[in-house]
């Protein structure tokens, strides 16, 4: 995945998490479903950040951004870009 990709994906994600909390406030899902799936999505969202971090990163030191990796959700929980 590319920066590019990356980032659509941050931003489809971001864009889910305001839908789940709109449907939860009209009455549309419950907030077991809402609070399960806002927590599949913080677990991505941490993994692309750091993907992202890590593809600057080796570019920036003349690396191979390619080479950059999804590390496991345990690994990057709570990244904060």
């Amino acid at each position: 995945m590319d920066q590019e990709q990356i980032l659509t994906r941050i931003s489809a994600m971001v864009d889910e998490e305001r839908g789940l909390r709109d449907a939860l406030q009209s009455g549309r899902i419950d907030s077991a479903t809402e609070h399960e799936r806002l927590t599949e999505l913080e677990h991505a969202l941490d993994q692309c950040w750091d993907l992202l971090r890590q593809r600057r990163a080796k570019a920036e030191f003349g690396e191979n951004p390619d080479d950059a990796r999804v590390r496991p959700a345990s690994q990057v929980e709570d990244y904060e870009s």
